[in-house]
């Protein structure tokens, strides 16, 4: 079957269905990290909990005369990408990027960073 989705359309689909996956991601990490009784063997899969410790660098650790000096700040260049619906669409079709719950979420934003 062949999709006559135009792309603006199809991005705003998948970016819907990518933020419903990461709520449902979120909710079942949740459980796991919570719920001693959630069952860790699956079909195919099973879940193992692992703690884990890293040293990382925290810049607000730095003194302010440190932070806050130009020497050692870069300006970083963004392209984003925004999907809304069109004007012209948006009185005849359902709002595609709205969750399957009646409440609203967010627009959803693709940021790619150049360096």
């Amino acid at each position: 079957m062949f999709d006559h989705r135009a792309p603006a359309d199809e991005l705003a689909l998948i970016r819907a269905e990518i933020a419903r996956l990461k709520r449902r991601e979120a909710a079942l990490r949740e459980a796991y990290l919570t719920r001693a009784d959630m069952p860790k063997i699956g079909r195919w899969n099973k879940v193992e909990i692992h703690t884990e410790r890293h040293t990382v660098f925290d810049p607000r650790l730095l003194p302010a005369a440190i932070r806050n000096d130009p020497a050692y700040q870069r300006d970083k260049v963004m392209r984003v990408l925004r999907t809304a619906p069109n004007d012209r669409a948006a009185k005849r079709l359902p709002d595609i990027t709205a969750p399957a719950h009646t409440q609203r979420a967010a627009p959803l934003t693709l940021v790619s960073q150049m360096h």
